[in-house]
């Protein structure tokens, strides 16, 4: 029983960040037009990055393959994402922690998407540190049922799509500059091959 529940909050990671990073890009990135800085990337990467830590474990469960060497990497994956993470966002969060500043891009609840970041970061560290505490118990075993395992490679698919259109938006609005701006407020690449101003 505790396998199994090991394995659908493996699939609740990965479904928190796909929600977490669609959110940042279908809504506040395309519906408010808030093009996100460097550092707000950077955030988005360690989310990925925490998120292939969850994708390692699942998929490893679904082929039948996952040992509890794997769980362990997953969850080692998950804390190194969320230790940059977390370390990106704490920058962020104290580059705009003076008073009367408005902070950077728009606010869910009274906090800013960085904000949001760090604290999603702290659950993951909080996560995988529990995982790691009750250790073979939570290690995941994939559903024995058809629609379970359908469900789960839905999941895994979407994440994965979710992980490309982010490559993809994030090239598009740096072009074939190294750096982005510190500031960004248009589509870089579109500049540079003279479809837009």
């Amino acid at each position: 029983m505790r396998a199994k529940l090991g394995f659908w909050a493996q699939i609740a990671f990965l479904l928190a960040y796909i929600g977490v990073l669609s959110g940042a890009m279908f809504y506040f990135q395309f519906g408010l037009n808030e093009f996100p800085c460097p550092l707000c990337i950077l955030q988005r990467m360690g989310m990925m990055l925490s998120s292939l830590g969850a994708l390692y474990v699942v998929v490893g469960a679904l082929r039948g393959r996952l040992t509890n060497t794997g769980f362990m990497t997953g969850l080692g994956l998950a804390i190194l994402g969320a230790l940059l993470g977390a370390a990106i966002s704490v920058r962020q969060i104290l580059l705009h922690i003076k008073p009367g500043d408005p902070g950077y891009g728009g606010a869910v609840f009274g906090l800013h998407l960085y904000t949001w970041a760090f604290i999603s970061f702290v659950v993951v560290l909080l996560f995988a540190g529990a995982l790691l505490t009750f250790g073979k118990e939570f290690e995941p075993v994939a559903p024995s049922s058809r629609f379970g395992r359908i469900i789960a490679w839905i999941v895994v698919g979407v994440f994965l799509f979710t992980v490309a259109a982010n490559l993809v938006v994030v090239f598009a609005e740096e072009g074939f500059s190294w750096f982005l701006p510190d500031d960004p407020n248009s589509w870089m690449l579109f500049k540079q091959l003279g479809w837009s101003k």
